[in-house]
């Protein structure tokens, strides 16, 4: 067998320069390059060399806090949660090699789904490999050609993509909007089956959906059933950490929740819960469920102690409220300008002029010892540019006064704020 390293051994053809089916990220290519000429790192491109907890990381060999991760109860270095996923490793391997619906079923699967079933109170779960397959595959499964998907401007990637999927009409309304919702709706035929998407929490700028009075608006119209993604409001939000639908009391107008085990829960997947007595139909018909392999035994078994403990989270969830208050109003008294006028959920958005000071102060702030997202378009509005801030349980008083100190010097060193 020829080595990699031998001449004469086959390799993947090389592209002539010239236009290829690339060709329409060029500007894309050329804005990345002339950001990373200027010295600065890429800010999409960052390494975690160790993890020493839910708050700390070392990055360059600097040990940094974390402020840009969606781990909002701190479940990853749990003890429980760790253990529970070293024995299933031992006892059913490292993977199944096989989607759901085949040889890719093992009991802490089923033992995820009831987990998910105790901590919702719903009658039936349905586990995915990632969040974003939950998504995609409940939309594109429910709403389909000739039906419509009325979903929020600002809604996830995810989201949209499963109404691509489905081939369902798509209705957008006005961002948090009751009234353009009410009136979209009311535009549709009214013998037409239609699907409404909210999320409880925006991930870009933390503002929360006033759920109330979008049902009271939804419930006006026909043949509407209601999908609720609580990826971000799931373990922080409600007296059981259902996510945002339980904080508002809706949950008994709610006909689908989809979630995801990235943020809260502390790894990684997706699901869906539901009381409709057809669900389980769906383990039949949903492609992103039936044509993918199924979790590794050890991210389920995670799973399923992280969301049990999750339901006895209490003093977690106060003390994430604190941090979040507490950032919010240090970094408004600071003179910067945030997504949220009040802090609404564990993600705070700090607004920057424009990609050349977002940069500068994501740069001056993991120089510092921070670590915070950058997020420009697409992934916000046009024109956006931000540091997305992810708050944790785990993180202390202390830190939380170390990053506003952080934020102060970058701020100055950069003049997002003033001097």
């Amino acid at each position: 067998m020829a080595s990699v390293m031998d001449s004469d051994a086959p390799s993947m053809r090389m592209a002539e320069p010239g236009a290829d089916l690339l060709s329409k990220f060029d500007p894309l290519i050329a804005e990345r390059e002339a950001l990373l000429a200027t010295g600065v790192r890429d800010p999409f491109a960052i390494v975690m060399d160790k993890v020493l907890s839910p708050t700390r990381a070392i990055i360059k060999g600097k040990e940094t806090i974390l402020l840009g991760t969606y781990n909002y109860m701190g479940m990853t270095f749990d003890p429980d949660v760790v253990a529970a996923g070293k024995a299933a490793l031992d006892n059913f391997g490292s993977g199944t090699t096989g989607s759901r619906v085949l040889n890719g079923t093992y009991s802490p699967h089923k033992d995820c789904e009831d987990a998910l079933k105790e901590f919702y109170g719903t009658r039936h779960a349905m586990v995915f490999s990632t969040g974003y397959q939950a998504n995609l595959g409940m939309i594109s499964t429910l709403a389909g050609k000739g039906d419509y998907i009325i979903l929020d401007a600002d809604s996830h990637a995810s989201i949209y993509d499963g109404c691509y999927l489905g081939n369902a009409e798509i209705v957008r309304f006005r961002h948090n909007s009751i009234e353009d919702l009410d009136k979209r709706l009311g535009r549709l035929p009214a013998e037409a089956q239609k699907l409404v998407v909210l999320e409880g929490v925006y991930s870009m700028f933390g503002d929360v959906a006033p759920l109330p009075e979008m049902v009271a608006a939804i419930r006006k119209h026909p043949n509407v059933m209601i999908l609720d993604d609580e990826a971000h409001g799931m373990g922080f939000f409600g007296k059981n950490g259902r996510g945002v639908y339980e904080e508002q009391g809706v949950e008994s107008e709610i006909d689908f929740v989809v979630g995801t085990f990235s943020k809260s829960v502390g790894t990684v997947g997706g699901f869906c819960v539901s009381n409709h007595p057809k669900f389980d139909v769906l383990r039949l018909v949903c492609r992103p469920y039936v044509f993918t392999a199924s979790l590794p035994p050890s991210v389920v078994a995670t799973a399923a102690t992280s969301i049990r403990k999750l339901m006895h989270a209490g003093d977690k969830r106060a003390h994430l409220w604190e941090n979040s208050q507490r950032l919010h109003k240090g970094l408004t008294n600071l003179g910067f300008k945030l997504g949220t006028d009040r802090p609404q959920s564990a993600i705070i958005a700090v607004i920057l002029t424009d990609q050349t000071q977002a940069v500068a102060m994501w740069q001056a702030l993991l120089e510092l010892g921070l670590y915070v997202n950058m997020a420009r378009p697409p992934a916000t509005p046009a024109g956006t540019f931000l540091l997305r801030c992810s708050l944790c349980a785990e993180h202390t008083s202390e830190q939380v006064g170390q990053i506003l100190d952080m934020f102060a010097t970058a701020g100055r060193m950069t003049g997002a704020i003033a001097g």
